[in-house]
């Protein structure tokens, strides 16, 4: 079975601690978008290839889950699998886990490849496109994860 990807570890900073005593919802959210730095990084799309190439990703759709809470030094880490990718987009599945492998969050993501000079959608140059495949291919899980494909709204009792 394909395992998931680790994609980031650290803690939960004071700055990310809201009112209710525990980690703001929109924090959540930003430690996914830093995961989504490290995939576009591991991709080949890093800072210096974005500004030569003029080629980068954007977030087209996104559906966050919030599992658990997460509290002030907790640390965490994000894991990644890839769901399914073609030649310009990429839909990732996240996982945030708290302290003794507590799963406190995940996230579903749809990317897309984007040429900056006309900033309409593009398929991956060749040699992002096979770190895509590579990636897939080691990090594909055999069954999807529950969250995935989610709709979201109050399920009536009949």
């Amino acid at each position: 079975m394909n395992e998931s990807k680790l994609i980031i570890q650290d803690k939960v900073p004071e700055t990310w601690i809201d009112y209710n005593g525990h980690m703001n919802d929109a924090e959540y959210v930003r430690a996914f978008s830093w995961a989504v730095d490290a995939f576009m990084n591991f991709i080949g799309i890093t800072e210096d290839y974005r500004n030569k190439s003029q080629y980068t990703m954007y977030t087209m759709e996104t559906h966050v889950c919030y599992l658990n809470e997460m509290k002030l030094d907790e640390p965490f880490e994000i894991r990644m699998y890839v769901i399914d990718y073609d030649v310009k987009r990429t839909h990732l599945f996240f996982e945030l886990y708290g302290e003794h492998g507590k799963r406190a969050a995940t996230r579903e993501q749809m990317l897309m490849g984007i040429d900056q000079s006309t900033g309409k959608a593009s398929p991956f140059p060749e040699e992002i496109y096979s770190q895509v495949k590579e990636l897939a291919a080691k990090h594909t899980p055999m069954k999807k994860p529950k969250e995935v494909g989610r709709v979201i709204g109050i399920r009536k009792k009949k």
